[in-house]
């Protein structure tokens, strides 16, 4: 087996840690992480390499990638033109991934998606002597959502079954998911990051974490939401955003917390906001209810009352895709027709 050059492939990385032998992708500029606090929060979780994949074309029968070993169990998806080959477990301590059994595909890209809730140490992906393997351009739009646990998932299926994932390869984007569990508190730094990405569509998936942590209140909540978007718009003046609020959370919808932010005022915020923006000229933006997305319907698919399971993600996948990047904004940037998200 030849070893390939990693870095050339990767996709859905912020920056890249480099050490003696191995890289890991992280989903925040890891140079700045000082300025990210806390060193508990946020910085621990942009280590984890939801929806990051390697991405390239081969002839090899066999694949075999070498990672640094961890104390967790680890899942890696193999994709094929955005469709699911196949699933592989890696035990803890173990270190090669192996996917083998008929890799044939016509020369169709191929994604290694690596594991969303858990960093990962790159080494060496092998093919066998004398195959062929390559980088492949990605010219697919470009997707940026950011979010919190919902949006990192980490009940789903495995890391292409997450509902980005799910949204991505349905609608063949080219995704960097920054979705943070517990972390989505809508940090000035994470908007100059967003800013300074390169993004054809932005979805910003918020008010869950603000809301359970009583990070933001009524007085609060509106200034950082403009304030996230105007950073966001320094670079990005036209590019589609779409604000999200909160899926059904039933303990959380009437119930203030300790700001007196319960769910159904937060959102009543978030739309405030947007239709700010929009008054004053942004024709880019616009807000899609979250309850709209995953309501009362899907109570039996959130175990905790709060988070989706495995085939939740599946169906909010689903329904993102066809009501989010259905909006008029975004429909009109993926040139697709407008299926939902209208107020």
């Amino acid at each position: 087996m030849q070893p390939v050059s990693l870095e050339d492939l990767l996709e859905g990385a912020v920056s890249v840690e480099r050490g003696d032998g191995w890289i890991k992708p992280w989903r925040l500029p890891f140079p700045l992480l000082k300025l990210f606090p806390p060193d508990d929060g946020i910085a621990m979780r942009g280590e984890d390499a939801a929806g990051v994949r390697l991405r390239f074309t081969t002839d090899s029968p066999r694949l075999e990638l070498e990672v640094l070993p961890v104390r967790q169990p680890r899942l890696f998806d193999l994709t094929a033109d955005g469709q699911l080959m196949r699933t592989v477990t890696l035990e803890p301590g173990d270190s090669v991934v192996v996917f083998d059994d008929d890799l044939s595909t016509d020369d169709a890209p191929l994604e290694i998606w690596l594991p969303n809730t858990h960093p990962v140490g790159l080494q060496e992906l092998r093919v066998v002597a004398g195959a062929r393997l390559e980088p492949v351009a990605d010219r697919r739009l470009k997707w940026i959502t950011y979010g919190s646990s919902i949006s990192q998932c980490g009940a789903a299926h495995s890391p292409a079954r997450t509902w980005p994932g799910v949204v991505a390869r349905d609608r063949n984007l080219n995704l960097t998911c920054l979705g943070y569990s517990g972390q989505c508190h809508l940090e000035p730094m994470v908007a100059r990051m967003i800013r300074d990405l390169e993004a054809d569509v932005i979805t910003l998936k918020l008010g869950i974490n603000v809301q359970g942590g009583a990070t933001l209140s009524g007085r609060t909540l509106r200034p950082a939401v403009i304030g996230m978007v105007q950073i966001i718009r320094e670079r990005h003046p036209d590019t589609p955003i779409v604000i999200v609020s909160p899926i059904i959370s039933p303990p959380r919808e009437d119930q203030p917390n300790a700001v007196g932010m319960s769910l159904g005022v937060l959102r009543a915020q978030l739309e405030d906001a947007v239709e700010r923006m929009e008054d004053l000229g942004d024709g880019h933006i616009h807000y899609v209810d979250g309850l709209e997305v995953f309501g009362e319907e899907f109570v039996g698919r959130l175990p905790d009352l709060l988070h989706p399971d495995a085939e939740g993600y599946e169906i909010l996948g689903q329904r993102m895709s066809q009501i989010v990047m259905g909006s008029t904004p975004i429909a009109r940037a993926l040139g697709a027709p407008e299926t939902g998200g209208a107020r």
